[in-house]
């Protein structure tokens, strides 16, 4: 077997620290949003976790470019992963550290071949369920107009925002309000495409199988009759010659 390069290597080994380091950030970026009102000092404690956590994930970043055989290649193949580490140095909000990190560790996360589609969809729409109602919370809260004030109301206006029911009740009333209502209509239709999509893909395989197996009785059924036939065939030609000899 061909041995893994120093860049596999690497991957492998980083990959769960920094799954663990997204979930730190994670809780450093919801905790500010849900209480707002807490010590100062927690508050830094929070803003210096979440810029710490990029940091990592930027620097595995470089780590594996420097590692790369090709290194143009890489930086063409992983695209996403280059606008993830660029993206917060662009504007430093805490909403575009939120974009990075998701798109850094859905790269790192897609390295493990053992998460299956329904696995990755379902962590999918929990993900954008919780921290679209966060975003839009942090952006919305304070406005004069807005109608979106409380966490509650938040992750209700998130889901019927991702399942495209859109009841009217509330809507953000700030530019960066809405496009991150678009940007979870968009993504609800896109998930739901590929839930659709994976059990569709189910039955069409259990079918198959089906299919399959009522194909292979039939073959073996064929290949018994042939074979009494066959041995019909040799017991009539035995009984023949014994008559013969008699």
């Amino acid at each position: 077997m061909p041995q893994p390069t120093a860049r596999a290597r690497w991957e492998r080994r980083a990959q769960g620290p920094l799954l663990a380091l997204a979930v730190l950030f994670a809780v450093a970026y919801a905790f500010p949003i849900v209480d707002p009102d807490a010590p100062e000092a927690v508050l830094t404690a929070c803003h210096i976790v979440n810029w710490g956590v990029w940091g990592a994930f930027a620097l595995d970043y470089l780590v594996r470019l420097g590692l790369s055989e090709d290194r143009l290649r890489f930086v063409r193949s992983n695209p996403l992963a280059l606008l993830a580490v660029v993206l917060p140095l662009l504007q430093p909000l805490r909403l575009l550290k939120l974009v990075s990190l998701l798109l850094l560790a859905g790269q790192r996360a897609r390295l493990a071949s053992q998460v299956r589609v329904t696995t990755y969809v379902a962590g999918s729409c929990l993900g954008l369920l919780i921290f679209g109602a966060l975003a839009v919370l942090e952006v919305e809260r304070g406005q004069p107009d807005a109608s979106i004030k409380t966490l509650g109301d938040a992750v209700w206006w998130a889901f019927t925002t991702m399942t495209t029911v859109g009841y009217g009740d509330m809507a953000p009333t700030t530019g960066l309000g809405r496009v991150l209502a678009v940007g979870l209509m968009l993504s609800g239709i896109a998930l739901l495409g590929v839930v659709t999509a994976n059990i569709a893909a189910w039955f069409i395989a259990r079918f198959d199988k089906d299919d399959v197996e009522e194909r292979r009785q039939t073959e073996a059924i064929r290949e018994l009759t042939e074979e009494v036939r066959a041995l019909r065939g040799e017991v009539a030609a035995l009984k023949l010659k014994g008559t013969s000899v008699e």
